[in-house]
């Protein structure tokens, strides 16, 4: 059942802002299953909960429904025998698969639980989407969430519970119509581009608060014999300090003032996404079981900090964590394949840490 939504729900393009269509296939099965409140919001939230004996405490699973790929690309899904292949069946196809599929993993082992648990795909996640659907969820919700569990597709171990600093932007320079090309230093905007990111890499980065800029992206012009008009340039500044992040988006906002000011090109300087700092400390009881039943299932734990979902949870100060369900390869890439047999282990872990979470292990004392 979980390859079955899986194939259904990769093979449905879903770039951030467009994923209406994983909604409706999500609510289908929701409602199949009998959870109670299945419903959409303003910004596309598809959400079911399954009620609880007693429904004193709610744990939110979430998985977000976006993917890096746009409706052009080809989304078949190969299914052989160790593995699935196709785009986004990793990020997150499985994720969403699993969430669809919990309800009748739990029916099948025979657990009542005493929480009620809310699954929710999440809208909007990724990239421009700055988790904008799981963010207006949790501030427009009545239900008050005890912990949060996000899922990923990939990779089996993935333990996040804390974030770091991130700030998300892109620099994109156009070359005005009326630009003179006869004057001094007219040399097109992939040169400028050039420019900045040899100055971005000249600042000097400090090893302590640990901190990162990660150029992710560049594209511009358009043939072979013409000086490029416009050129994008997209990146991220990572710091376990969040006044370093703040810091260094100054220092490289002056860079790109002072470049187009030598080159009299049009620049616009964009920040569209923002993560905060925090979460719950490493011997916090949801951090300590999750480790605990990870070895248990042999599991060996892989801990990093999160720039995702988890970040919506840590604005809120809700104990929550991401964990991966299974291994993979060329993730948001073609070619973007996941393993099957390992894929029963990580969903004993998620279904045992919910068991956790639903006992009251996981409660801060």
């Amino acid at each position: 059942m979980i390859l079955a939504n899986l194939v259904m729900i990769s093979e449905i393009p879903a770039p951030t802002f467009s994923e209406q269509r994983r909604v409706q296939f999500l609510m289908d099965r929701f409602t199949e299953y009998g959870l109670q409140n299945c419903s959409t919001d303003e910004v596309d939230n598809a959400l079911g909960i399954l009620p609880g004996e007693e429904g004193k405490r709610n744990i939110l699973v979430v998985a977000h429904m976006d993917t890096s790929f746009d409706t052009s690309a080809d989304h078949s899904v190969t299914v052989e025998p160790d593995r699935v292949l196709g785009p986004g069946v990793g990020d997150n196809g499985l994720g969403l698969a699993v969430l669809a599929t919990l309800p009748r993993a739990l029916e099948e082992i025979g657990v009542q639980l005493r929480s009620n648990v809310l699954l929710m795909g999440s809208s909007r996640s990724l990239g421009r989407g700055d988790i904008e659907g799981l963010r207006f969820f949790l501030s427009n919700t009545n239900l008050p969430v005890s912990a949060g569990v996000c899922i990923e597709g990939v990779k089996l171990g993935r333990i996040s519970y804390s974030s770091i600093g991130m700030i998300r932007c892109e620099i994109s320079y156009t070359v005005p119509e009326e630009y003179d090309w006869t004057r001094f230093g007219a040399v097109g905007s992939i040169v400028v581009i050039n420019e900045v990111i040899n100055r971005i890499l000249e600042i000097p980065l400090p090893r302590r608060p640990r901190t990162s800029i990660v150029l992710s992206s560049i594209e511009g012009g358009k043939s072979f014999d013409k000086l490029a008009k416009t050129a994008v340039l997209r990146f991220e500044i990572r710091s376990e300090s969040d006044q370093m992040v703040l810091e260094l988006r100054d220092q490289i906002e002056y860079i790109v003032a002072e470049v187009s000011s030598n080159t009299g090109a049009e620049v616009t300087f964009d920040v569209f996404a923002h993560r905060n700092p925090g979460g719950i400390a490493f011997s916090h009881p949801l951090a300590t079981h999750a480790r605990e039943i990870m070895r248990t299932l042999n599991i060996k734990p892989r801990i990093s900090p999160s720039t995702s979902e988890l970040s919506a949870f840590i604005d809120r100060d809700i104990p929550a964590l991401t964990l991966g369900i299974t291994d993979g390869e060329n993730l948001n890439e073609r070619g973007e394949s996941i393993q099957i047999d390992p894929i029963f282990r990580g969903l004993t872990q998620l279904l045992g840490l919910i068991m956790a979470i639903d006992e009251g292990c996981c409660d801060e004392p």
